[in-house]
C-alpha cells in the first residue's frame, strides 16, 4: 500500500490559486467544499496519483503571504519532453519564472511563485536517493 499525501495550507483567495495550479501546473480540481464550519476549500491533484494539494480559506481570517521565499514544492521532471511541456504550460498560462531563493534550484530548474507567495520548482533533475 502506498499512503496518500495531502499537503494542506491556508489562503486568502482560493480563486486566485486556480489559474496557477490548474492552468499552469496542470492539476485538476478534485474536490471543492464550502461552508464546512467557516471553511471553504479546494483540493487539486492528478486522479490516481498518491498526492494532492488542499487549499483552505477560513472566512473572516487573514492569512497573508508565504513566510519566506524558501517554502517550496519541488516536482522532478527528468524526461526532457515532459519538462519542456510543463514550462510551456506555465508560460501559456501567463506565469513567468522567478529567481530562486536558493540558487541550487536555478541549476536545471525553474521556480514560479503562486499568488500567495509560495513557490514551486520544476526541475529537470532525476530524484535519486
Amino acid at each position: 500500500m502506498v499512503p496518500i499525501l495531502r499537503v494542506a495550507r491556508p489562503t486568502d483567495d482560493l480563486e486566485a490559486l486556480l489559474p496557477f495550479y490548474v492552468d499552469g501546473l496542470g492539476f485538476e480540481g478534485l474536490y471543492r467544499f464550502g461552508g464546512h464550519g467557516a471553511f471553504d476549500g479546494l483540493m487539486a491533484g492528478h486522479p490516481g496519483y498518491p498526492y494532492h494539494l488542499e487549499f483552505t480559506h477560513h472566512r473572516g481570517h487573514r492569512i497573508g503571504r508565504a513566510p519566506s521565499q524558501d517554502h517550496l514544492l519541488v516536482f522532478y521532471l527528468p524526461e526532457a519532453a515532459e519538462y519542456r511541456a510543463a514550462l510551456a504550460r506555465m508560460a501559456q498560462a501567463g506565469f513567468a519564472p522567478v529567481r530562486s531563493y536558493n540558487p541550487f534550484w536555478d541549476e536545471g530548474g525553474v521556480t514560479y511563485e503562486d499568488p500567495d507567495g509560495y513557490r514551486v520548482v520544476l526541475t529537470s533533475r532525476a530524484w535519486a536517493r
